[in-house]
């Protein structure tokens, strides 16, 4: 419900500041104190039309704020979350309009367009006035308020439900054709492409071994090459068999023919360096043994190499063709493979498939029969229902008719297969049409009041705000209007702007718009009433300027009627 509604600097409004609280609150006052600037500020709040007119005459901008506490569960909660806004206990809506017309919407201190404060205004506040098109005269609602009024829940739910597996049937239905005429499309391909990935046969995980494999076998001819170097410096390079080897032999021979000649056991001063010859020819003939161990050992087959590195380069080149990492290719295979497969068994699966459809319509349209009927027998009850309340508020001569009626199957939706609109007669012989076109200012409004006495129990607006309902009557006929209000109020929040002291006696709480002028300004004020104001107020509204003491009588008389106030502070 509505808590709190502040006010700056709109039109005659300086600052202001109301909390409302539950069941039914009327503003009174007289013609021109500023009532309408009160319901023009709250549709500021709400997303109504920025005007630079509303702005206070010596202020650049003008400000309204509405607090709003929803009930438990309430669909606003929903959309503020679709749109990343936080849904807190208090939702603050604010509007800010300057002086040249345009203005700025927050939602909770959040900025956002004023689309989204509108949606978010309209699932907290109706305003029913005599010159709107109030949500109850727009068809689009019809179907919902009368489900509310009338038709189980669990039949609703079945349609929505079934609804729901029909549209999955057709849409499983549609992919499968559109896979199998992009099949056939692209059959030459796909053969092709089919026939190319099987003879390749790639497998999971083999980029990664097959390129392990190839820097071994890589590691290894390096490795080889090594050691045949090593080994090439030891043996002999050309045809003269030169080499290490040789060179040593060669050197201990020279060395030899220093012992003297003739003198065969005369000692030899080049015996170390002969000796540590001996021992490098040794070390030469033992590196070059051990160096032929390891090339025996470290022989590559130069065509393994050779054939790692082409399959890897061809599972490569695959994947570059066909635009997927070479991990994705197997199971590239397979969806190709399904889908050249689905050409062969296509046929039978749509069969299937239009089966499948067939068979959700079927019971779609057997749920939405049942919800049909449902709806049926709960229009009549309504018609009776609001033709019960149509007398007291001067509507006698009005016929109000719930028509329930087969939409086209393209229009078929989530809640049914029925197209429901109110419609009304306000006269004898007349046909009956829309709400909005056929009844009168006065008339939609108490119309309009009767059917909220009937449907508020299924109203997910927590406040309603009536702008001057009772216009046009009094007696009986004012008072029927302000004993309705109070049984709405009984289930909502209910605001009214009233001339009518039969209605102004009913509310639990009242608030009086007045008019100050002073030397240099006029300004609207606010003031709630407490028990002797309220009696006075209530008198004027009988009497006029000139307040009598039979004028306070009656205003007791109509006020013994009210239920005690349920604590509205100003």
């Amino acid at each position: 419900m509505l808590t709190a509604l502040s006010i700056r600097d709109v039109v005659l409004i300086e600052r202001l500041d109301l909390t409302f609280g539950p069941g039914l609150t009327v503003l009174t006052g007289e013609t021109g104190a500023g009532k309408s600037i009160l319901l023009d500020s709250l549709g500021l709040a709400i997303g109504a039309r920025a005007e630079s007119g509303l702005v206070r005459a010596t202020a650049e901008q003008a400000a309204v704020t509405a607090c709003f506490t929803p009930p438990e569960d309430h669909a606003v909660g929903d959309l503020l979350d679709e749109h990343g806004l936080t849904a807190e206990d208090e939702i603050v809506l604010r509007r800010i309009v300057g002086k040249d017309g345009r203005s700025r919407a927050f939602v909770n201190d959040h900025p956002v367009g004023v689309g989204l404060l509108r949606r978010v205004g309209s699932l907290l506040v109706e305003v029913q006035g005599q010159f709107e098109q109030m949500s109850l005269a727009d068809p689009a609602r019809h179907a919902g308020l009368l489900d509310a009024f009338g038709t189980p829940a669990p039949l609703r739910q079945a349609v929505a439900e079934a609804w729901r597996a029909w549209r999955d049937a057709l849409k499983t239905l549609g992919q499968a054709r559109e896979a199998i005429a992009a099949a056939e499309r692209d059959e030459e391909w796909l053969r092709h492409a089919v026939d190319e990935l099987a003879t390749l046969a790639p497998r999971l995980g083999e980029e990664d071994a097959l390129a392990r494999e190839r820097q071994r076998l890589q590691q290894n001819e390096r490795r080889a090459e090594a050691i045949a170097a090593a080994l090439s410096e030891l043996t002999p390079r050309d045809r003269r068999g030169s080499g290490p080897a040789s060179s040593l032999r060669a050197a201990a021979r020279s060395l030899q023919r220093l012992v003297p000649t003739g003198q065969p056991e005369a000692a030899n001063p080049a015996d170390p360096a002969l000796a540590a010859l001996e021992r490098a020819e040794e070390a030469l003939a033992e590196a070059e043994t051990l160096l032929t161990r390891l090339a025996a050992d470290s022989e590559v087959d130069p065509r393994l190499l050779e054939q790692s590195e082409e399959r890897l380069f061809a599972l490569r080149a695959a994947a570059r063709k066909h635009g997927v990492a070479v991990p994705d290719l197997p199971e590239l295979l397979d969806t190709l493979a399904a889908r050249l497969a689905a050409l062969e068994t296509g046929a039978a699966e749509i069969a299937a498939l239009e089966q499948a459809a067939r068979d959700t319509r079927e019971r779609y349209a057997a749920a939405a029969g049942k919800l049909s009927a449902a709806r049926t027998a709960a229009a009549g009850k309504l018609e009776k229902a609001v033709a019960r309340e149509l007398p007291p508020l001067r509507l006698d001569k009005a016929r109000f008719f719930a028509e329930v009626s087969d939409l086209p199957e393209a229009s078929w939706g989530p809640g049914g297969t029925d197209q429901v609109r109110f419609l009304i007669a306000t006269n004898p012989g007349q046909e009956p049409g829309p709400l909005a076109r056929v009844a009168s200012g006065g008339e939609l409004s108490r119309l309009m009041l009767a059917m909220k006495v009937v449907l508020s129990a299924g109203s997910a607006v927590p406040t309603l705000v009536f702008d001057e309902v009772d216009s046009g009557v009094g007696g009986a006929t004012a008072a029927a209007v302000g004993e309705r209000l109070a049984r709405v109020a009984e289930g909502v929040q209910v605001l009214v702007v009233t001339h009518s002291p039969q209605v102004a006696a009913r509310g639990a709480a009242h608030m009086r718009v007045a008019k100050a002028s002073g030397r240099d300004r006029t300004s609207t004020t606010v003031s709630q009433l407490g028990a002797e104001e309220r009696r006075e107020e209530i008198a004027r509204m009988l009497a006029g300027e000139t307040v009598s003491d039979a004028a306070r009588a009656a205003a007791d008389d109509l006020l013994r009627v009210q239920r005690p106030p349920q604590g509205l502070l100003v």
